[in-house]
């Protein structure tokens, strides 16, 4: 039997269609389908935070389901039984694990990670922040979500297990480094500074001292200090 001629360039049919004839495509668009309603059972099955900020167990149940569909979607040779099977494992694991991970809050941390505390009374934990992989840009860009304008106002912003954050604001905010970023200008001007107070570039910690401390940050050992802020009042910014 002689062997197949080599792929070439022009081979149209071939690029468009691979090896397998034109009916294969109804095939796939059925195979889709079942597929499609496997997923949503499969999703349905591991509970409606599937549907939300998923966990380190749910994405990892998630991406197995897609690994077991994506194959047989597009291999002629592949049965549908095999990622059927799979699925039903993947979520049958997935509530074994989470009942688990209920019963022992041992276990719980270890699979899901638990919540940490990335700022405290308007100062950046940073040893926390290292740990947890989040830099201070992408922290600040949390807290202008929020509506805020410098660290003074925060009293606690937790990093929940999952990723997402929850701010508890400060009842009386105290001056604190500006979340507004240094390019805009127009806005840091609005921003009234506090006289005698200097907030670290790096970790937000506040010295009082009549010009920028010429000594370390006694939190973080930064060098870099830039006057505290307090938030524009509401009727300043209506004016702006």
């Amino acid at each position: 039997m002689p062997p197949p001629p080599p792929p070439h360039i022009t081979d149209y049919l071939r690029i468009l269609m691979g090896d397998v004839p034109w009916s294969f495509l109804l095939e796939t668009a059925i195979r889709l389908a079942l597929m499609y309603l496997v997923l949503l059972i499969g999703l349905r099955l591991m509970g409606k935070r599937m549907a939300g900020q998923i966990s380190r167990t749910e994405l990892a149940g998630l991406v197995s389901l897609a690994v077991s569909i994506g194959i047989p979607l597009l291999s002629a040779d592949r049965g549908l039984l095999a990622p059927v099977v799979i699925a039903a494992v993947v979520v049958l694991g997935h509530r074994l694990v989470t009942h688990w991970a209920a019963r022992r809050p041992t276990a719980e941390h270890l699979l899901q990670g638990n919540l940490v505390n990335v700022v405290t009374d308007g100062v950046l934990q940073l040893p926390v922040m290292e740990q947890v992989v989040l830099s201070q840009e992408r922290l600040f860009a949390q807290l202008r979500g929020e509506s805020l304008e410098h660290l003074g106002q925060v009293r606690r912003l937790y990093m929940e297990a999952n990723g997402t954050f929850s701010l508890v604001e400060a009842e009386e905010p105290q001056p604190g480094l500006s979340l507004i970023p240094g390019w805009d200008k127009g806005f840091r001007k609005e921003q009234p500074a506090v006289p005698g107070k200097f907030a670290c570039l790096k970790c937000g910690q506040v010295a009082d001292a009549p010009q920028a401390p010429p000594t370390p940050c006694p939190c973080c050992g930064a060098h870099q200090w830039e006057p505290a802020v307090n938030a524009i009042k509401p009727a300043e910014k209506k004016e702006s």
